[in-house]
C-alpha cells in the first residue's frame, strides 16, 4: 500500500519478468528491466575480504546516527562506475541529503591516485558539507585516510553488502541508461558526459518531494554560504 493505494512492489515485477524467461526463454522480456540484464547479480564469497588488510578502517556501524536519516547534509558516499574495456572508470560521489551526483574521470584505480581525486573534487565544498563518506571494500579506496586532512570522516560498509551505500548503487543504475557497460568512455566527450550527469541531478524525485537534486543542494550550499557571510567575526 502507498498513500492508501494497492502498488505493485518492484520485486514483484522483477520476479514476475524472470519467471517469464525461465518460462518462455523470450529474451525481450528483460528489455522492460531498468539495466535489461537476462540474470539478477550475484557475489561470490570465496576468498578474503580486502577489508582484512584495510588501514585505519572504520566499519559502517561507526558511522553517526544523522548519516543514516538523510536529515543532515555533508554525509557522501562513494564508488567506481566501471566499464568493460580494460581501464576505464568513472569515480562518482553521491550526497546522501540532496542526492546530488558529481562524477570524474580515472586514469587509473590506484589507491593514491583515487583519494586524490576525491579530495579535488569535495575540497570547494563548505565545511558543513564534508561530514562523512561511506566506501565499499575495494582496494581503490585503501587511502582513505588522506581525506582526513578535510575533516572528512571515513567508514566502510560490511563485505558483501553493497546495499549498506544504496544511494550510490541507485545512482550508478540510473546512469547504466546513459552509460552501459559495453560504453567506450574515451568515445564520450566530457560535454556529453556532463550533460549525462546534469540530466542525473535535475531529474525530479519523489523522494525529495518532486524537487530535483541539483535544487536541494543548490539550496544547501546557499544556506551555507549565508551563514558564514553574516556570521560576525570575534571583536
Amino acid at each position: 500500500m502507498e498513500q492508501g493505494k494497492p502498488c505493485i512492489s518492484p520485486e514483484s515485477i522483477y520476479r514476475f519478468v524472470h519467471a517469464q524467461i525461465t518460462r518462455h526463454g523470450d529474451y525481450s522480456w528483460r528489455h522492460l528491466l531498468p539495466r535489461a540484464k537476462f540474470k539478477r547479480g550475484w557475489r561470490g564469497t570465496k576468498g578474503g575480504s580486502p577489508a582484512l588488510h584495510m588501514a585505519h578502517r572504520v566499519p559502517l556501524s561507526e558511522r553517526p546516527p544523522e548519516a543514516e536519516d538523510r536529515a543532515m547534509p555533508g554525509h557522501w558516499e562513494a564508488d567506481l562506475m566501471s566499464f568493460s574495456r580494460y581501464g576505464q572508470h568513472l569515480l562518482l560521489l553521491h550526497e546522501r541529503t540532496s542526492r546530488i551526483l558529481i562524477a570524474q574521470r580515472l586514469e587509473t584505480k590506484q589507491a593514491v591516485a583515487v583519494a586524490e581525486t576525491i579530495h579535488a573534487m569535495l575540497a570547494p565544498m563548505p565545511q558543513p558539507l564534508l561530514q562523512t563518506i561511506t566506501f565499499d571494500n575495494g582496494t581503490e579506496f585503501a587511502r582513505h585516510y588522506d581525506l582526513h586532512a578535510l575533516n572528512l570522516k571515513t567508514y566502510f560498509c560490511n563485505t558483501h553488502s553493497p546495499w549498506q551505500k544504496g544511494g550510490i548503487e541507485n545512482a550508478i543504475g540510473r546512469m547504466r541508461r546513459f552509460l552501459p557497460r559495453k560504453t567506450d568512455i574515451t568515445a564520450i566527450s566530457d560535454q556529453r558526459l556532463t550533460e549525462f550527469i546534469s540530466a542525473y541531478n535535475n531529474t525530479p524525485r519523489k523522494c525529495l518531494d518532486f524537487k530535483t537534486p541539483a535544487e536541494l543542494f543548490c539550496q544547501q550550499l546557499l544556506h551555507f554560504k549565508c551563514e558564514s557571510t553574516l556570521r560576525h567575526s570575534p571583536e
